[in-house]
């Protein structure tokens, strides 16, 4: 299982919108730039629906094999 690389993709894409997130969550907390943090989270929710795919085709697919 860890070793499927759809696995290993969805893997990356859900640590990556944890980054994203913290990123964003960070500049606010700090009074950083606001429109920062607005396309940080926007990045976050375009990250986070790869990311649910991802994962989704995962289950799909490994339901399948």
């Amino acid at each position: 299982m860890a070793s499927d690389p759809l696995f290993i993709v969805a893997a990356i894409a859900v640590l990556g919108v944890a980054a994203i997130l913290l990123a964003g969550i960070g500049n606010f907390g700090l009074g950083g730039d606001p429109k920062r943090s607005n396309k940080l989270m926007r990045w976050r929710i375009i990250g986070q629906f790869a990311a649910v795919l991802l994962v989704l085709l995962f289950v799909f697919v490994g339901s399948r094999g």
